[in-house]
This record gives C-alpha cells, sequence and structure tokens, in this order.
C-alpha cells in the first residue's frame, strides 16, 4: 500500500490494528513514499505486484498521471483509481479525521494530550483568528503538534462506524 507520508501510514496501520488485522502476516505492507510527487518512481519498483494507495485531494492528478504512465489505464477517473485501489481522501488525511471525529471531540483529544493551550494560542494569531475551527486543526497538526503523532489518536478515538470511507477502502483493498 503506498502513501504519502508517514502519518497516512500510522492511520492505516491503527485502523488496521482496531479490525483485528495483522497486516504483516497478510502480506501486506504500507510504504510511505515522501509525497505524492515519488508515486510514479513507487509504481515502477514494485511493478507486477499489487499495489494500492491512498492519497490527498490535492495529489490526485499526481497519483492519476503516474497510474496512466506505469499501464494501469488511460484518461483515469477518481472512479476508476478507486477500482484500482487508489483512495483519495476529500481534503487530505487530517481534514478525513477532523470531520469524522468533530471539532469539539478534536480539542478533548488535544486537551488530553497537552496541547489545547498550544491550539489556543494558535487560534489567537492574526492570520487565522476567525477562520474555521476545522482549518485551524488542520493547520496547527501541519505545523506544532504533530500529524504523526495525532493520526494514532485521531483513529483510536474513532467509532469503528465514523472511520472515513477512504481508509476503510484502501484496507478492504488489500485483503
Amino acid at each position: 500500500m503506498l502513501v504519502e507520508g508517514i502519518s497516512d501510514q500510522v492511520a492505516l496501520e491503527t485502523l488496521a490494528a482496531r479490525r483485528g488485522r495483522d497486516l504483516a502476516g497478510e502480506g501486506v505492507e504500507i510504504v510511505p513514499i515522501g509525497g505524492a510527487h515519488a508515486i510514479g518512481a513507487f509504481l515502477e519498483r514494485y511493478r507486477g505486484v499489487r499495489v494500492a494507495g491512498l492519497c490527498d485531494a490535492g495529489e490526485q492528478g499526481v497519483f492519476q498521471r503516474a497510474l496512466e504512465r506505469t499501464g494501469h489505464g488511460a484518461a483515469l477517473s477518481r472512479a476508476d483509481m478507486a477500482r484500482l485501489g487508489f483512495h483519495i481522501c476529500v481534503a487530505d488525511l487530517e481534514d478525513e479525521l477532523i470531520r469524522a471525529l468533530g471539532p469539539a471531540r478534536v480539542e478533548e483529544l488535544f486537551a488530553e494530550h497537552g496541547d489545547l493551550q498550544a491550539f489556543r494560542t494558535f487560534q489567537k494569531q492574526p492570520e487565522w483568528r476567525g477562520r474555521p475551527v476545522d482549518r485551524q486543526m488542520r493547520r496547527m497538526l501541519g505545523s506544532s503538534i504533530g500529524k504523526i503523532k495525532y493520526a494514532r489518536i485521531f483513529v483510536e478515538a474513532l467509532d469503528l462506524e465514523q472511520i472515513p470511507g477512504p481508509l476503510d477502502a484502501v484496507l478492504a483493498d488489500v485483503r
């Protein structure tokens, strides 16, 4: 399974464990590729191996072109990519998780893990003051408090019926 970064890997490993799956035992490896633009090289590296993947909406075109260049089809739509096992987050992983949890629950988790004060300070910054709280949360996760740390925390906090579609779909595709 090819994912953009370590936070995606952590989220999927956490979800797999919560779903009772032993990915290593199933012969599934989650490979963070170090950013969307590396997808072509990884598709070449794993040519002949069943691959699946997860990317942010802003990187859909990068993944699409790489899939096309490596012989996975032509003029691939989002649905075509999903049939190939490549799923796209609405904005990004953090957006998916924040929407699934809701901002109030995210704030509770920030408080439980000692980051609520940092978030409140961030919200007071002039460029972020008054912006939608979910956007503030996404930006905060991408900066000081850490996407990797909260990928695990957020997935563990979700009810299994609330799991964002792209995460469940990519795991289902590697059964």
